[in-house]
């Protein structure tokens, strides 16, 4: 007789087996766990039985571990970016906005100062910013990278790295890309998955509401027209949808409110239909990140879809010893031997309901503003961003424009004769013959901000000028962010302009694609107009920017 448990419903059934037969041939019995034992009692080898469904042990592993696997990439990006973005000679100096911070507060670093601006570079000594930066970053780096490769972690260890990420986020300013890492401080495997069902729920059905609401073409089909074409980053891929059929467009968008309104309902309508909710979701992230360079963002939103799959799902990923440990915790519980409550137990429960009824409290004004028909995306209600709204592509722009830094050795920028040359990012646009980049689940942070930066004037991002001054002197640590310097092992350009063009891509078979080009542009007209040093100094000193020096061959 074996003993199965449909732990769904936490009932126990009995079926017979007549397997009498077999374990004769084998020279020993079953116990009816899948444990064999030979005829003097000694125990032999585990038969691997398939797992029961409604538990999650494993699912839990495979959450951690993306999690993990996200909080690594993003750690590398601020570990390879911030120096250059908010340390000591950053774009935007974190100390700065410390101290402006301190200032605000009544001039200390207390309560208030947290409150405000919660980071633990509080704490730190600032003689040395970047070297805390670094410090911060190659912390997380190791924490996500032991989870995982272990599959292991406690309440500490993810809270920590919640922390060390907020830590840089909340003193990142317009610079730093605000994509929230999830952190499942919920150890529990019942809270986690609730946990990450919740999330799932929530932030796809934002992303559904703020394009319905948004832009209309989200509403007459033809948002995926535009798309491809003027998101932040495209890719190769992304060249090539672009140009798919009109009636492919239009059943990507059908496709999109779908999965976005109507698909997240499934995950409380019984285990199958939420398993499909789940391999929905994750389908679709993966689309998403073949056709474009979106960061670590669908990959974050691919994580809690995972809370779709229980362990009878997931056990293909482990080998026969982790799913061996798993058989034995469910024939245990349908055999009703559960452990007695420790201390430690009681303490995490505590815990867990302190927090779910904490989310709960902070989750009135995300859920007022998901009914609201003024809904906002990408905002925070608390400084610790617990909760918070989330919605990608509310609004599709329908042209792509670039702004373009050019510099030029001439003494007079007036100068018809004048050579421009131009600066070369990563991985936005800028040659026409470049193929365009793909770095997805990295990110690119100036890449991405220039994109906004290019639908905005210099005035609203007064950090353009600020790159154009760094340019201007041959800085090596903003250099560094760029792949090409057209004045490098050179004496520093006197001028430098930004420039603003259209760019479209250009049409498979064309004449232009078959000269290499990826992309036609066209002139609008200036950016910002040419500028020097010296006719900077006045502008940085009013922003208390420190005024670059020229490093005549400085690379």
């Amino acid at each position: 007789m074996a003993v199965t448990c449909n732990s769904t419903d936490g009932t126990v059934r009995k079926r017979h087996v007549d397997s009498s037969k077999t374990e004769e041939k084998q020279g020993g019995i079953s116990d009816g766990h899948g444990e064999k034992y030979s005829k003097n009692g000694d125990r032999k080898e585990t038969s691997v039985q398939s797992l029961q469904t409604g538990t999650y042990w494993l699912t839990r592993i495979v959450l951690l571990r993306s999690v993990a696997f996200i909080y690594l990439v993003a750690f590398s990006v601020a570990y390879n970016q911030n120096k250059q973005l908010i340390g000591e000679n950053g774009l935007m100096p974190s100390k700065s906005y410390l101290n402006s911070v301190k200032r605000y507060v009544g001039g200390k670093i207390g309560m208030a100062a947290f409150a405000y601006t919660p980071s633990i570079l509080w704490l730190l000594d600032w003689s040395d910013m970047d070297a805390n930066l670094d410090g911060i970053a190659l912390v997380g780096m190791a924490l996500s990278m032991f989870v995982l490769l272990t599959g292991m972690a406690n309440m500490v260890i993810m809270v920590t790295l919640w922390v060390l990420y907020h830590s840089l986020v909340n003193v990142g300013q317009p610079v730093i890309f605000l994509s929230e890492v999830l952190a499942f401080s919920f150890y529990d495997k019942t809270c986690v998955m609730k946990c990450s069902k919740h999330i799932l729920v929530c932030s796809v059905i934002f992303q559904g509401l703020i394009k319905i609401r948004g832009d209309k073409c989200w509403r007459e089909l033809t948002c995926m027209d535009y798309h491809y074409e003027t998101q932040p980053v495209p890719n190769p891929m992304s060249y090539y949808m672009h140009h798919s059929p009109w009636w492919f467009h239009r059943f990507e968008t059908l496709s999109n409110h779908l999965i976005e309104l109507v698909f997240p309902f499934f995950t409380f309508l019984g285990r199958r239909m939420c398993m499909f909710n789940g391999v929905m979701q994750i389908l679709f992230q993966v689309v998403l990140i073949v056709s474009g360079n979106l960061s670590f963002l669908n990959w974050l939103t691919i994580v809690p879809s995972l809370a779709c799959f229980d362990d009878a799902s997931l056990g293909f990923l482990f080998g026969s010893r982790a799913r061996k440990e798993v058989l034995e915790i469910q024939h245990e519980a349908a055999a009703g031997h559960t452990p007695k409550p420790t201390k430690g137990m009681l303490t995490r429960r505590v815990v867990n309901i302190s927090l779910g009824i904490l989310i709960g409290c902070l989750s009135f004004p995300v859920v007022m503003n998901l009914l609201s028909s003024k809904q906002v995306m990408n905002t925070s209600f608390d400084p610790l961003r617990i909760v918070n709204t989330y919605g990608a592509f509310g609004s599709i722009t329908k042209e792509r424009t670039e702004v373009i830094f050019q510099g030029t050795l001439s003494q007079d920028p007036k100068d018809p004769e004048a050579v421009w040359e131009e600066y070369q990012f990563r991985c936005k646009p800028g040659d026409v013959y470049r193929r365009p980049c793909l770095i997805s689940p990295y990110h690119y942070r100036l890449d991405w901000l220039m994109w906004f930066a290019a639908f905005q004037t210099y005035e609203q991002s007064e950090w353009v000028i600020h790159i154009a001054g760094r340019l201007l002197a041959n800085d090596s640590t903003l250099l560094s962010l760029l792949d090409q310097n057209p004045f490098q092992g050179r004496e520093a350009p006197r001028w430098v302009r930004g420039e603003h063009f259209r760019y479209k891509f250009s049409q498979p078979g064309s004449a232009s694609a078959a000269q290499g080009k990826w992309w036609l542009r066209k002139r609008i007209g200036a950016y910002f107009p040419p500028l020097n040093l010296e006719g900077l100094r006045g502008y940085f000193q009013s922003r208390n920017w420190p005024h670059p020096h020229t490093h005549p061959k400085r690379t």
